[in-house]
């Protein structure tokens, strides 16, 4: 299982470096998306690249720090949040491609979504043989995504103050 561990920040920052390099490019180029789908942008209003180099700093901390958590100190629980996080992240790439799909434009992040997409299911079945699937097992997995769902608004969240503090 350790041998798969480090791959969970790593595959993070792949992605992430994406969206920092693209968002506010793709932003500035397309007004329109915000105009079409507000609901959708209502996240990235006032979007500055610096905010959300903030927001992701922000989401990279508990996948980096408990990623080591559980490289040096290998527990049960410690597996669980991380495979969770594997998740949720595997998820967030599943996102990404709808909301591409639904914009009907290539966003940033949608090409490290791709690569990644396979490559996180691919872990999580190869990690999954490593688990025991009880309930603790289970129901800590099952809690740290709606944890890492928070902790993205969470990240959003800092990136509007910060944005905001600039500006004032």
């Amino acid at each position: 299982m350790k041998e798969y561990l480090l791959l969970l920040p790593i595959i993070f920052i792949f992605h992430d470096m994406e969206e920092i390099i693209g968002f506010g490019w793709f932003f500035r180029r397309n007004p329109e998306v915000f105009e079409r789908h507000p609901k959708l942008t209502a996240a990235y209003r006032g979007f500055t690249d610096a905010g959300f180099a903030i927001a992701v700093y922000e989401e990279f901390i508990p996948f980096f720090g408990l990623t080591l958590l559980a490289y040096y100190f290998p527990t049960k629980v410690l597996f669980a949040i991380w495979y969770g996080m594997l998740l949720s992240l595997t998820g967030h790439f599943v996102l990404h491609i709808l909301v591409c799909l639904y914009v009907k434009k290539l966003v940033p992040s949608i090409v490290t979504s791709l690569i990644c997409l396979p490559v996180g299911i691919l872990i999580l079945i190869k990690t999954a043989g490593y688990l025991t699937f009880d309930g603790l097992t289970l129901t800590v997995a099952a809690l740290t995504v709606p944890a890492m769902m928070a902790n993205g608004k969470l990240a959003h969240g800092v990136m509007h103050l910060f944005n905001r503090r600039m500006t004032e």
